[in-house]
């Protein structure tokens, strides 16, 4: 037994689960307390629960006896959402992997929190559906992570992330009771629309157990593009005008000059010398509509800096194309493994201005800064590329990320897009949201977690 938690507690875990499933050996919790932002902080005991009703039991032990509970799924967050900062409990949903039930012809899917996104790609793909959301991440992180988050990835700038992307939940407050919310249609205007509320809001208001997927069709074709510019300010000239034009890619990536020297420099992909910044773009949508669609945006492509435009004929030559963009992360992870990793958001025309405010701030800070993402909607990846073992370097570090922050604001973003709060954004909060907006939220957690154990420490500043 631990120190930390009341006898009669690991009791009413055990009763809950069974005794093999509730951990409270050091080396068992060490493993649970931690998330892929590389903060660490172990859990006072773990409890795997398989069912809904065995979530509810555990979350109303927590709730008697005030334990800190923090629900997770396979930890592939990078913001710290999901490390047990005050101890407590962590209540791993990885083995509610069940497909509860398939409906093609109402194009939903319903899942238990624990299914792998990758796993709910896949089982929609047998019926003709995908389902939107595609973080890198998919073929590891579930469900209900993608919910805790509003996680998306490329598809994102033509099918919206994960908050548009779900029809209904089922999830359990911070008292224990159950909550059913949305609907089983695609539309509906019954009551306050809690599903939302609930996505985004990192496991702080309940603990979702289920959800009801929105399916869209698979496209019957899909075209890749590759366009190479001279220069930043040519290649986000080029998203704002692709993004102006009646055909809306399903992706839309960027990646800036620092980008792609790391990718010549580790990995096999070829690219035209002089390259200042690359876009990757794919268009999906009926056959026969492919050809006009690949036309209108290879033509707002064609700014004055563009150096080389490649369109993909075949599956073989997209895959190629993508090698591009695929050989960045580990280049980054072999370069700068100590990167820090903002995915702020701007108004896809004030890109320009963002890329330039971010090289200025470089140059000040003597920070190396690597961008690249979605920029079809403006989620743009800065990456502070700084070394722990440089003094200027690590004092500069969290003071550039201020200032990136502050910058972000002034264009009218926001500091995540797909990643969250958590821990890594807490504290500037405050800067994105006013403080009668901050209150309410504050207010609407009480009424959801009156005890305030459902992940405590995560989106709101601590002051």
């Amino acid at each position: 037994m631990t120190a930390e938690l009341p006898r009669r507690f690991l009791e009413q875990l055990a009763k809950a689960v069974g005794t093999e499933n509730v951990l409270t050996d050091p080396a068992d919790r060490w493993v649970y307390g931690y998330d892929n932002s590389r903060r660490h902080h172990p859990p006072d005991a773990v409890a795997h629960a398989t069912s809904h009703a065995q979530v509810a039991d555990i979350v109303r032990a927590c709730h008697e006896f005030s334990v800190p509970i923090v629900a997770r799924g396979r930890g592939t967050n990078t913001t710290g959402a999901s490390v047990p900062v005050q101890g407590g409990l962590v209540l791993s949903l990885e083995r509610m992997d069940k497909i509860v039930a398939v409906d093609p012809a109402n194009r939903a899917l319903r899942v238990e929190s624990g299914v792998l996104n990758q796993t709910a790609q896949d089982e929609a793909g047998k019926h003709g559906f995908f389902w939107p959301p595609d973080p890198t991440s998919a073929a590891y992180c579930t469900v209900g992570g993608n919910i805790a988050l509003n996680a998306a990835g490329p598809r994102a700038v033509k099918y919206g992330a994960t908050r548009e992307n779900i029809l209904g939940l089922v999830a359990v407050t911070g008292t224990g009771e159950t909550i059913h919310t949305g609907c089983y249609t695609t539309k509906g205007a019954v009551g306050y629309d809690l599903t939302r509320l609930l996505i985004g809001s990192e496991g702080t208001l309940a603990v979702v157990t289920e959800a009801t997927l929105k399916l869209t069709p698979l496209p019957e074709s899909r075209r890749t593009l590759q366009a190479v510019y001279r220069d930043i300010r040519s290649a986000t000239e080029a998203v704002v005008a692709i993004m102006s034009q009646p055909v809306i890619p399903c992706a839309l990536e960027f990646m800036d000059a620092a980008s792609i020297e790391m990718i010549r420099s580790y990995s096999q992909a070829e690219l035209p010398r002089g390259a200042g910044a690359l876009l990757m773009i794919e268009v999906d949508g009926q056959e026969a509509g492919m050809d006009a669609a690949i036309a209108a945006v290879s033509q707002a492509a064609k700014t004055s800096g563009l150096v080389a435009l490649a369109t993909a004929k075949t599956k073989t030559e997209a895959d190629a194309l993508w090698a591009t963009r695929k050989a960045l992360s580990p280049a980054l992870r072999n370069i700068a493994p100590n990167k820090l990793n903002e995915d702020v958001v701007v108004p896809v025309s004030r890109i320009p201005e963002l890329i330039e405010g971010l090289e200025k701030l470089s140059q000040e800070y003597g920070i190396p800064i690597v961008n690249f993402g979605h920029a079809g909607n403006g989620n743009i990846h800065v990456n502070l590329l700084y070394d722990t073992q440089d003094p200027r370097q690590e004092k500069n570090a969290l003071p550039c990320v201020s200032r990136v922050f502050d910058l972000v604001i002034a264009l009218g973003g926001t500091l995540s897009g797909e990643h969250g709060v958590g821990l890594a954004k807490r504290d500037y909060i405050s800067r994105a949201i006013d403080p009668v907006t901050l209150s309410l939220m504050k207010a609407i957690k009480q009424q959801f977690d009156p005890k305030g154990i459902l992940n405590p420490g995560k989106v709101f500043p601590l002051t």
